[in-house]
């Protein structure tokens, strides 16, 4: 498909693509993306730009600008190698970023869409915070290391320094002496091969004992170290290589921790490399006003005022439809380049879309995936001309029609053109014929007026034109799907100041058959402006009534919520307001039964039993809850035991059965700290009997799987495909077993079958939860599932 990806310039589209990445391993991304043919791949390169540009639309600092590529100083220091301070401050800007990066993710904002594919991506990232502290500590600026960076380092530099000042001592006391100046160049002190030195006249080279180390170019200057500081520059000198000593100590310290974690930080380094893509493809949509198309596999193309990204200036948006109503559409007219420009459109369009790549086009667009696409617009790849002869054009189609299936796209560009006019019209229309037959969904172009008719006589097969402006003398480029093109050249040049004799002349040359078409064309014509006109009139009156449904139905649902809250609040109020009475006159009687002892008040304690009876039904009627006797007869238990739990369904609470029932069917039940006096036909057994009782071969069976499945699952090594299907069989086995937690084994590597995974494991139903595997479980190389009962 390579010459395809070039003549529909797909590679420019990349170059832009590579462009908008923040790292060089997301343009290495970029440049490595090619369009796919598998639907699941197809949809999830959509959906993560969805998600992407919908994430910049909140959010549009996205934090990867550290990310720096640390493969190979990872690859070192996996080995054991030791990593210079420039790599170390590499390797702590990318684990930077992955903390940051991860952190961005998985904290949305409330007015957020969810994105749960580049959360799954982000779960994947480590957070490597002692390692990137640790390197700080160490290194400053430019490769420098740090004082504090072990506290020998630090006595050896401070020990240095005392040494340093008792040499500059000591020869300064030299350079200001009276007695020695004379025999010096200058009265400075510098530094020769890590010594510190004087620099002393030539002739006066014996009168200051020491060590010559360099004499200047002209050999008039020599700079000896005094023999005064000999010992001290030794000892300064050993110092400085206790100093490098240490600090390749702390580099290989530090190079150890991230050797230490190398594979898992390449793991995170790739997942941050396929995240500066994928926003880079969110940037891309944002720059060319682009939207995420419905994705088909039925062969079927819907581009709805579809732009040609690569077109700067105005562009005139072409709508097309293909595969549904008919499988070749044949484009007629003048060459005007509209029509090239309509094929370019449609296969950059189909490419973009199969690579994940958002489109120029607004919403209602929809592309089909095809197995291959065949172009032949010419040798030269301009939009305005095309330069190819007779015999490259059908070179390129021999192979074409040796290829191509039901499953292929084929775009021709004047079909047919660069022979014989008879012979190409008839070839033309033969080789539209064949790609037909196979099933072929094809758009060509070609000015034969042959083929307008063999396109209005043919089943599945359609005109079009591009409209041009008699007005003007110039197309407008819209296409005019169902209406054939019109050469226009009598009218053009008539324009153009051709005289009518001549003109009228010309039109009576023409044959009866071709004026027929030439009438037949400017009949259709004028029908189809007529009905489009009807037809953008009905679209539009189905909008706004469609716009006014929705707003009605958001209304009612909104007036719905309100009045349910309401009602909700008034119920809650009212019951807490009984229970509240409840409460008090349990008090009350509580009270009065501890007073019978010393007074005969019967009649009171039975007027508060009576008051308190009263305030239950009330509570019962708000709760809207209570049973008819009926209900109770029906579904209320015949017999109960001490201590059974048992529902009470008009208060939806659970208790223990305290006491038997009564003649009348009471008992005594109790829920968490009250004490309830129910009837036994108002209670049901909980959901916790029923299961037990109807237990049956279910649980045999269960039991069966349960000795044989294990709690893991090895797909490494396997393709998406198979493992998903692995995948989904296990979590069956899994569930039907009430096996959990299930490890699920994909091995680390790019990251992409963990991602496949995820994205699977959010949307089933059989899953309550899920998370990395920690340390001892295989980290990120496993998935930890968690199954609901």
């Amino acid at each position: 498909m390579d010459p395809i990806l070039h003549k529909l310039e797909f590679y420019k589209i990349i170059e832009n693509l590579a462009q908008l990445c923040t790292s060089s391993l997301g343009k290495e991304k970029a440049q490595e993306l090619r369009p796919s043919t598998k639907g699941w791949h197809i949809k999830d390169g959509l959906a993560e730009t969805t998600e992407a540009k919908e994430t910049l639309r909140l959010r549009p600092s996205v934090p990867l600008a550290g990310l720096q590529d640390i493969r190979s100083a990872l690859k070192k220091a996996q080995i054991g190698g030791l990593l210079e301070p420039e790599e170390l401050l590499r390797v702590s800007s990318t684990l930077r970023a992955s903390r940051k990066m991860r952190t961005f993710l998985t904290t949305e904002e409330k007015e957020e869409r969810p994105i749960p594919m580049l959360k799954a991506l982000a779960e994947g990232l480590g957070n490597y915070r002692n390692i990137e502290e640790e390197i700080n500590r160490c290194i400053i600026g430019e490769g420098e290391i740090a004082d504090n960076a072990s506290a020998e380092l630090q006595r050896i530099r401070k020990t240095i320094k005392t040494f340093q000042t008792r040499v500059r001592e000591k020869l300064e006391a030299i350079i200001r002496s009276p007695e020695k100046q004379k025999y010096l160049q200058e009265a400075l002190v510098t530094v020769r091969g890590d010594r510190y030195v004087v620099p002393v006249r030539q002739e006066y080279r014996n009168q200051i004992p020491g060590l010559i180390h360099d004499q200047s170019a002209s050999g008039a200057t020599v700079f000896i170290e005094p023999m005064a500081v000999v010992e001290l520059n030794n000892d300064l000198k050993r110092y400085h290589a206790a100093e490098k000593t240490e600090i390749l100590r702390i580099l290989q310290s530090l190079s150890v921790l991230v050797g230490q974690e190398s594979e898992d930080i390449a793991v995170s380094t790739e997942i941050l490399s396929r995240l500066d893509f994928i926003f880079a493809k969110a940037r891309l949509s944002q720059k060319m006003d682009g939207g995420e198309p419905a994705i088909n596999q039925r062969g079927q193309l819907t581009i709805r005022s579809g732009r040609h990204p690569l077109i700067t200036g105005k562009v005139v948006p072409v709508s097309i439809e293909l595969g549904k109503k008919f499988r070749t559409l044949v484009i007629t007219g003048p060459n005007t380049g509209g029509k090239t420009v309509t094929l370019k459109t449609v296969g950059l369009l189909t490419l973009m879309a199969q690579a994940g790549l958002h489109v120029p086009a607004e919403p209602g667009t929809e592309l089909a995936i095809f197995e291959q696409i065949f172009v032949d617009i010419g040798d030269e790849q301009s939009i305005e001309q095309s330069l190819s002869t007779f015999s490259s054009h059908m070179t390129n189609l021999v192979q074409i029609l040796e290829k191509t299936d039901s499953s292929s796209l084929v775009l021709l560009d004047e079909l047919g053109a660069g022979t014989d006019p008879t012979e190409g019209a008839a070839l033309a229309q033969a080789i539209l014929e064949y790609l037909h037959q196979k099933g072929a969904k094809t758009i060509a172009t070609t000015h034969y007026s042959e083929l307008k008719t063999f396109a209005y006589t043919s089943e599945e097969i359609e005109n079009a034109s591009v409209e041009f402006d008699i007005e003007t003398l110039s197309p407008t480029y819209r296409l005019l799907i169902g209406r054939p093109g019109r050469s226009n050249a009598f009218e053009i040049s008539g324009r153009l100041g051709l005289s009518h004799n001549i003109i009228d002349r010309a039109r009576s040359l023409l044959t009866q058959d071709e004026r027929n078409v030439a009438n037949l064309i400017e009949h259709l014509e004028a029908n189809q402006v007529e009905a489009q006109k009807e037809r953008e009139e009905a679209m539009r009156l189905r909008q706004e009534a469609e716009e006014l449904r929705r707003k009605l139905d958001q209304r009612e649902k909104a007036w719905r919520e309100k009045e349910d809250k309401i009602l909700i609040k008034a119920r809650d109020e009212a019951y807490r307001i009984v229970k509240e009475a409840k409460d008090e006159s349990e008090r009350i009687v509580k009270d009065l039964r501890l007073a019978m002892k010393r007074l005969p008040i019967k009649e009171e304690l039975l007027k508060a039993e009576q008051e308190r009876n009263k305030l239950r039904q009330m509570q019962d009627t708000i709760t809207g809850q209570r049973l008819n006797k009926e209900e109770r007869a029906h579904n209320g238990l015949k017999t109960v035991k001490i201590g059974q739990t048992v529902r009470v369904p008009r208060l939806n609470q659970k208790g223990s059965v305290l006491t038997l029932p009564n003649n009348q069917g009471d008992l005594q039940i109790q829920a968490g700290i009250l004490k309830l006096t129910v009837n036994i036909k108002e209670l049901e057994a909980t959901e916790e009997e029923k299961e037990e009782k109807g237990r049956t071969s279910y649980a045999v069976m269960a039991g069966d799987k349960a000795r044989e499945i294990s709690r893991e699952l090895d797909f490494r090594g396997t393709t998406v495909d198979e493992a998903m299907e692995q995948v989904a069989k296990y979590l069956d086995d899994a569930y039907l077993t009430g096996t959990s937690p299930v490890y699920l084994i994909h091995g680390k590597g790019t990251g992409a079958l963990r991602s496949a995974i995820r994205s699977y494991l959010k949307n089933h139903h059989y899953i309550k939860s899920f998370r990395n595997g920690e340390q001892g479980e295989g980290g990120l190389g496993v998935t930890v599932v968690e199954m609901k009962s």
